[in-house]
């Protein structure tokens, strides 16, 4: 019997923009189903006491993992994906992570420091992703599933050192850094990132 398409989960940034991926998911030729995760208390979605943090929010994510699925996220929803992948190694398929910290030491990386401007700019979002600090980087190596990495080269949030960091870590990994490519890479360059990861998905 043939196994079923893998359905492609979406999880948005900090921004919780739930039509972050809407364009590069229109533009992938993948058959299997598209979900859209909402993260609450962001992008306009109401909060919800029980979520207080990021493994709360790993939960969720990983309460729709029910078949074969690829996660596909973006910065701040690439630590929930990799989280999410750990705790469900038998039906996470794929990863694609953009722009991400991934749950290494961004600063030691040369990334900018924007959480305090962040919370200055968005003062009624929670606060305590802002505090998340987790150092996966051991348990990275435990992935061993295919994962690509889209990372542009003008991201001063999650710059280029922070991919090619993850991509030794993850023993499956495959790293593409677009030229003038920003944080909101996914958004902007939709059209260029999905045959990456129409590809990705064939592995």
């Amino acid at each position: 019997m043939r196994e079923p398409h893998e359905t492609l989960i979406f999880l948005p940034g900090a921004s919780g923009n739930t039509q972050f991926w809407a364009r590069a998911a229109k533009q992938l030729r993948h058959p299997g189903a598209r979900r859209f995760l909402a993260w609450p208390g962001f992008g306009g979605v109401p909060s919800e006491p029980e979520v207080r943090g990021i493994a709360d929010l790993v939960s969720r994510v990983v309460r729709h993992v029910e078949g074969p699925t690829a996660l596909i996220a973006q910065s701040m929803g690439g630590v929930v994906a990799v989280r999410a992948a750990l705790d469900k190694p038998d039906l996470v398929r794929h990863l694609v992570l953009t722009v991400t910290s991934g749950g290494v030491d961004m600063a030691r990386l040369g990334a900018r420091d924007w959480r305090t401007t962040y919370r200055q700019r968005n003062p009624d979002l929670p606060t305590w992703f802002l505090d998340e600090r987790e150092d996966l980087t051991e348990r990275i190596r435990e992935i061993r599933i295919p994962v690509l990495l889209l990372w542009g080269d003008a991201d001063p949030i999650s710059p280029v050192a922070v991919g090619q960091r993850l991509a030794k870590l993850f023993p499956k990994a495959k790293l593409v850094v677009f030229a003038g490519g920003t944080h909101d890479l996914a958004l902007e360059r939709a059209a260029e990132i999905a045959p990456h990861i129409d590809r990705h998905l064939a592995i």
